[in-house]
């Protein structure tokens, strides 16, 4: 765990870093944005970052945004101050922590992080093969090609190897190849000198120099143009790259780990991929199976979820009724691990006398009228019904529903949420599964409309 802490917080942050360091973070320091937008484009790299809530917490979150740099932001002041908390959640801050700092909510954040990223919730046999492979090449520095559905977890299980392997004490850095358009990913694994095109006004070190010593994951590498796969074969070959506009190759030590969640091999008779790359990348092969295989994992990581959301909202931990189970088994999850855990947010948010029914279950491709009526669904009632037959025009529209627009809808939708998270803007953005922008930027169409928006701290849990 690299802990990133920015700001001086009246000598409170040397406690902070203190207490950090005592909970195995290995903790780095810089007085302010600037400073640490310089350690970061040099490579020093971070898994969280503590800033001080004085200062432009929005302006750290843009110039992380802005630079394609995925890192969470929890802001961090004396005392509770309220004001300054919902200011810095609205700005893009994760959570606020009141000083001087508690050991236990130290340890309490860098563990949630930790388990966020390594957790591999397991209990179906099918499983097994799979993690003894990993466990037998974590090891070794060969490079491993992790394929399977999207939500599968590929790379939650580049971590674990990870963990596993001799360089654990060393970085693990991650790109995703597909959300990083070809012009810009280039700069992004191999960095680039000042100058070196428009825009390039400082030195910027790439994700290949950044994980020297320790292991990159390339994510989504099926996603990379042809014209710097090539680029990246020299690199895998020779372990030297070369920084855009630079004249000297840079020798680099890393482990590399890939995933798909295509057919590379077809992609290659397709002439998408380059044959000699998808070699060098599947020394070892980790196929991950789909949620729909591994039927006994489902109830474990419904548990899974529902306390680790419980725990975010501050509520109550509903269990599960045997009919919710019964659903939560007759449903297909084509999104995987994904949607299992997008589908329990919502529950542990709509359960009711710490219970969740059939009817708290909001699956994929089965509408809201359960929830919306209010009446109970019978068990496996949602998961029964296919997503292609509420596509396919069935004849049912959902009760409640009818003769409302879908912005209305979607408004009703999005407020209720937002009430229900008691304004906090993150945590209702994860529910509704769009992004931190969207939902400010619906926010704000609903704000000049005049429609009254819940701030952080307001809202009433049993509002939905």
């Amino acid at each position: 765990m690299r802990l990133l802490i920015v700001g001086t917080l009246d000598g409170h942050i040397a406690t902070a870093g203190k207490l950090a360091l005592e909970s195995g973070a290995k903790v780095a320091h810089c007085d302010d944005i600037a400073g640490a937008m310089t350690a970061l484009r040099a490579g020093q790299g971070a898994d969280l970052v503590m800033a001080d809530v004085a200062l432009d917490i929005g302006q750290l979150c843009r110039n992380l945004e802005s630079e394609r740099i995925s890192l969470p932001v929890v802001a961090c002041g004396i005392g509770p101050a309220p004001a300054l908390a919902g200011d810095a959640i609205r700005a893009g801050a994760k959570e606020y922590i009141p000083l001087p700092p508690d050991a236990a909510l130290i340890a309490a954040v860098l563990a949630a992080v930790a388990e966020e990223s390594n957790a591999l919730i397991h209990r179906d046999p099918v499983m097994k093969p799979v993690l003894r492979l990993a466990e037998q090449v974590a090891p070794s520095d060969a490079s491993v090609l992790i394929t399977g559905e999207s939500g599968t977890g590929k790379e939650v299980m580049a971590r674990f190897i990870h963990s596993k392997s001799k360089r654990a004490s060393e970085q693990f850095i991650s790109i995703n190849c597909a959300a990083i358009p070809e012009n810009l990913l280039e700069s992004e694994l191999f960095g680039h000198e000042k100058g070196a095109f428009t825009g390039a006004v400082t030195r910027r070190i790439g994700k290949f120099e950044e994980a020297n010593k320790g292991t990159l994951l390339l994510d989504e590498i099926s996603e990379m143009h042809p014209r710097l796969q090539a680029k990246l074969l020299r690199a895998v070959q020779e372990r030297e790259i070369d920084r855009v506009g630079g004249s000297q190759p840079i020798k680099v030590n890393i482990r590399l780990l890939a995933t798909s969640n295509r057919n590379l091999e077809e992609e290659v008779r397709k002439g998408k991929f380059r044959e000699d790359l998808y070699f060098r990348l599947n020394v070892v092969n980790i196929a991950l199976p789909s949620l729909r295989e591994r039927p006994q994992d489902i109830q474990v990581l419904a548990e899974h979820f529902i306390k680790k959301y419980a725990e975010a909202n501050g509520v109550a931990r509903p269990s599960l009724t045997p009919a919710a189970i019964e659903t939560l088994l007759s449903h297909h999850w084509r999104g995987n691990v994904r949607e299992i855990e997008n589908t329990m947010h919502r529950a542990v948010l709509l359960a009711e006398d710490d219970e969740i029914a059939p009817q708290h279950i909001l699956l994929t491709g089965t509408g809201f009228s359960d929830h919306t009526t209010g009446e109970p669904a019978s068990p496996g009632t949602q998961a029964a019904k296919p997503a292609s037959a509420a596509s396919a025009g069935s004849n049912e529209p959902a009760r409640g529903l009818v003769g409302r627009t879908v912005a209305d809808v979607e408004r009703d939708l999005i407020l209720d949420t937002l009430n229900h998270c008691l304004g906090n803007r993150t945590h209702a953005a994860n529910i509704l599964g769009i992004s931190i922008r969207t939902l400010r930027n619906k926010l704000k169409i609903y704000s000049e409309a005049g429609t009254a928006i819940p701030m952080p701290g307001e809202g009433d849990r049993a509002a939905i």
